[in-house]
């Protein structure tokens, strides 16, 4: 009767809570929606909805698409101001498609603002396109186009190393480093929409609506990115306590601090890790064990420059943490009962999971044997493990997280909440099976490990 209770009252607070979040990002999506309608009302207002001419309805096209772009681009830096409150709302595997998504229509209309100002200006100027160009760079006739023209090339070179391929032949250093441009793109536009931008220069009040927007997202990245972080390290003095190999190329790092249990970190969760003897560069890693109040613990496999420096980190190095993020957890549990699939290193959040069993079952997935992690300490728990381990390419592969190659290994399959974690490939493979197999898709929780 005490457990019925317990599970009903466990079932009430998840209900409230997703409730909180739904209510939650209603109101995000208010508040982006209502930006937007009042930027569209700017550029109405502004007398394009009515051009004389081709040249005139070209400009008017640039002009929207150039507010749109510079208003996408302040959400992108919202989204990688890792606010804690956005974050909870949204998840950081949802985040992560919006913010490419949000990033590749960012750039479309920043090259459509380009070509149809170029073409319509062309057009009342009678120039040819060569001329406009020059006119318009090296004229003096437009402020700010020679830092506008930067910021753009800043904007494109950021979508070009997103790209899968390029990324997978960039260390990850280089690709943050790059990306650190978005921030400079979009600073070196400022100088060129608010003395140029037609429904700003003749709009006091519109020109200070613009001019908060930006205060607003900088003060965002200032607080979120720097004053938490540093008042954190203050707060909490983490170090490197431990480092203990796991297998060929991963490592255990134990990070100790004082009473990190004010932090409220939870298993599944992962932080922002900056070791400051590699203060350049920080990395996001799950904990791979349960919190205990006074000490965290990760798992990190090399698989770049600083994942494979940190089997070196000296004993003793300070830490940084930003965290924790991720819903990852056991309170977007629905059911009684949990299927934790993860691939590769991808296990380190679900070994953190199962500390707090729900009639688990883990189902891991690899590739060899040596890329089984943690496999001691898994059996140790007592949970229900299922290894997978094997080539989709050699005979008999192409079954293996199948729909029934799933069904077979866990009976009661649609009737569980279902966790995956692992390479991005390897998730979107599982959670299109689990989804075959009848699980419906507000019971499949995925956190996708991915830079």
């Amino acid at each position: 009767m005490i457990d019925v209770a317990i599970s009903s009252s466990q079932a009430r607070a998840r209900a409230r809570l997703h409730l909180r979040r739904a209510a939650g990002l209603a109101l995000v999506w208010v508040f982006v929606l209502g930006n937007a309608a009042g930027i569209f009302w700017l550029w109405a207002h502004g007398g394009n909805l009515h051009p004389k001419n081709t040249g005139e309805a070209l400009t008017s096209v640039a002009r929207i698409t150039g507010l749109l772009s510079a208003y996408m681009a302040l959400i992108q830096v919202v989204l990688l101001a890792r606010i804690p409150a956005l974050e909870r709302l949204v998840g950081f595997d949802r985040m992560t498609v919006w913010h490419r998504w949000n990033g590749h229509a960012t750039v479309d209309l920043v090259v459509a603002h380009v070509f149809f100002s170029i073409w319509g200006y062309a057009l009342m100027d009678k120039f040819s396109i060569g001329k406009e160009i020059s006119t318009m760079i090296w004229g003096g006739v437009y402020p700010g186009m020679i830092v506008a023209t930067i910021g753009t090339a800043f904007l494109i070179g950021v979508v070009g190393t997103s790209y899968v391929i390029v990324r997978r032949r960039l260390p990850y250093e280089w690709w943050y480093a790059v990306h650190l441009l978005a921030y400079a793109g979009i600073a070196l536009a400022w100088f060129h929409e608010i003395p140029t931008g037609n429904e700003l220069v003749l709009d006091p009040v519109a020109a200070d609506y613009w001019r908060a927007l930006f205060y607003a997202t900088f003060a965002l990245v200032v607080f979120f990115r720097v004053l938490v972080p540093l008042a954190g390290a203050l707060r909490y003095r983490m170090r490197v306590a431990e480092v203990t190999a796991e297998g060929p190329g991963v490592v255990s790092i134990r990070i100790a601090g004082h009473r990190l249990d004010r932090l409220h970190a939870k298993p599944g969760q992962f932080f922002q890790w900056r070791f400051l003897n590699r203060w350049w560069t920080a990395h996001p890693f799950s904990l791979s064990e349960a919190p205990d109040g006074s000490s965290f613990r990760i798992t990190v496999k090399a698989l770049g420059d600083h994942s494979a420096a940190l089997a070196r980190v000296p004993v003793g190095t300070r830490v940084i943490a930003e965290g924790p993020f991720g819903v990852f957890t056991d309170a977007a549990r629905h059911g009684a009962k949990r299927l934790l699939i993860a691939g590769g290193i991808g296990i380190t959040p679900v070994r953190a999971l199962v500390e707090d069993p729900a009639e688990d079952v883990v189902v891991y997935r690899t590739i060899c044997d040596d890329e089984l992690v943690l496999r001691d300490e898994l059996d140790a728990l007592g949970v229900e493990v299922h290894y997978v381990v094997g080539d989709h390419g050699a005979p008999g592969g192409d079954r293996l997280l199948s729909p029934d190659h799933l069904r077979e290994l866990v009976p009661d399959l649609a009737d569980r909440d279902v966790y995956v974690c692992g390479p991005p490939g390897m998730t979107d493979f599982a959670v299109k099976n689990v989804r075959a197999a009848g699980v419906p898709r507000r019971r499949i929780h995925v956190e996708r490990f991915a830079l």
